[in-house]
């Protein structure tokens, strides 16, 4: 899942190499950080939130029945 997140992510924005994903186990499932430059945190989002919407449902589909929380975190 880290990486497919971290693929999705350095697609969208324009300073990949500012792009971290941080995978935390938790007891009831995993949960991935993704931190981006502040200037490309409106990419991540999008418009009222569709594009984070929608980058969670890629992840929640790939990770099939395990339990998968993507946070979106901005890098500071």
């Amino acid at each position: 899942m880290k990486e497919l997140l971290e693929y999705i992510a350095k697609s969208m924005v324009d300073n990949p190499d500012e792009v971290e994903v941080t995978e935390v186990e938790e007891e009831n499932g995993t949960k991935l950080e993704l931190r981006v430059a502040p200037s490309d945190m409106g990419k991540i989002i999008g418009r009222q939130g569709r594009t984070s919407k929608e980058i969670r449902a890629i992840i929640k589909a790939a990770a099939g029945s395990k339990r998968v929380v993507v946070d979106i975190i901005d890098k500071e």
